[in-house]
């Protein structure tokens, strides 16, 4: 049996570690159901059967941050923590202040440490919200994904249409201040309207963060295996950009601006910092089955299996199905094609001679901020954030 140092993050990793922002991604594979578009690594509880109990993923969970913090020494306290999934609600509140308590045992957490856990508005009540407070969370994001009822069916959504808005403003009242809705746009046989009727619904919960992301269609998904039948369209490039357009104008005339490509937050404060400290190049452990970790230039994900997961760390293992160690190369095209999304943009300075000649030549074409880039930054214009990933391609090529 290999021992607990078969993976080993070398010493180069940990040099500057603290001066980059440390957060700690914590997934849970258990869903209820499987959604039609989701390729997430989740599972229901028919397809684990009795093989991988929450108890056990738990147990493993602080048996494997009790390894990352040995793998760190002099790790500073943690800044921001993400509980992800799959439908960490399904835990309870009981189950989600476990998860922080481990989290908080291995690194601690800094004072100000942003908390964040996702939830599917089902599995929530106004005791929930009162519970996760309680725990230290600090943050919720709800799963909406429209307020269509036909829009739902097609994504194999289980919620009732006005939930996700009643489970909102349930977190409100329990103290959370920043709390976000989920929206899909661009499902096939969604109208205009019923997105803006959407919209109009995440605009009356009062919440201060939206992400919205166009509907992609996953290999090895039902949605998939749907419109390979035919009995669906895939979704359409014109629409999804019309639909984009539709969600910014109406988020920023409510005051939410874009401060990522998919993201709008009210203030500055309500802007998700673990978010941010993946886009511009921080240090965090991904701990739970197919979690993904970045330190210091070292990437590495874990095996995806909850079974497995736990039985390897029940042996002493780090459950590390792989790794990498990022070239220059790689660093350069991930910060490129990360930070040119954010609303601060990139500094020109970051591009090599080839990629800055690029730039002036997106600005030249409409795609970047001729203004921002005479100072010095790689902005995106409203027409450059319907084109981004192409405008990246333009700037590493």
């Amino acid at each position: 049996m290999s021992t607990p140092d078969a993976f080993q993050l070398p010493a180069s990793a940990l040099e500057g570690l603290g001066t980059r922002p440390f957060g700690v991604y914590v997934h849970v594979p258990f869903c209820a159901t499987r959604c039609g578009y989701c390729d997430f690594n989740t599972y229901t509880a028919g397809e684990l059967g009795s093989g991988a109990a929450p108890e056990d993923w738990l147990d493993g969970l602080r048996r494997e941050l009790d390894l990352a913090a040995r793998q760190m020494p002099g790790a500073p306290a943690v800044d921001t923590v993400f509980v992800g999934g799959g439908t960490p609600s399904l835990l309870g509140a009981d189950g989600l202040a476990a998860v922080l308590d481990a989290v908080r045992q291995a690194f601690g957490l800094a004072a100000d440490a942003e908390v964040t856990t996702e939830s599917n508005p089902e599995s929530t009540s106004p005791r929930f919200f009162e519970g996760l407070r309680e725990a230290g969370y600090t943050r919720v994001s709800l799963g909406m994904q429209s307020a269509a009822p036909h829009v739902l069916r097609v994504l194999d959504r289980v919620h009732t249409p006005g939930r996700p808005v009643e489970a909102a403003k349930e977190a409100r009242a329990a103290g959370f201040e920043h709390v976000n809705l989920d929206l899909i746009y661009g499902t096939p046989g969604e109208r205009p309207e019923d997105l803006q009727s959407s919209l109009d619904a995440v605009l009356e919960s009062g919440v201060d963060h939206v992400s919205a992301y166009a509907l992609i269609v996953e290999d090895g998904t039902a949605l998939a295996r749907r419109v390979r039948k035919g009995e669906i369209p895939a979704p359409d490039d014109d629409v999804l950009a019309a639909d984009y357009e539709l969600v910014d104008a109406m988020l920023e005339k409510a005051g939410l601006r874009w401060y990522e490509v998919s993201n709008w937050a009210a203030t500055d404060a309500a802007r998700c910092r673990h978010n941010l400290g993946y886009w511009l190049g921080g240090d965090w452990w991904g701990a739970g089955p197919g979690a993904h970790s970045h330190v210091g230039g070292v990437r590495w994900w874990n095996v995806k299996h909850p079974a497995r997961y736990a039985a390897t760390l029940a042996g002493g293992e780090l459950p590390v199905g792989g790794h990498e160690l990022l070239t220059p190369e790689d660093r350069h095209l991930e910060r490129v094609m990360l930070e040119l999304r954010l609303a601060e943009g990139l500094p020109v300075e970051a591009l090599d001679a080839d990629g800055a000649g690029e730039a002036r030549r997106a600005a030249e074409d409409g795609l970047l901020s001729a203004s921002d880039l005479a100072a010095g930054r790689a902005v995106l214009t409203d027409r450059g954030r319907l084109l981004a990933d192409a405008v990246v391609r333009r700037l590493v090529s």
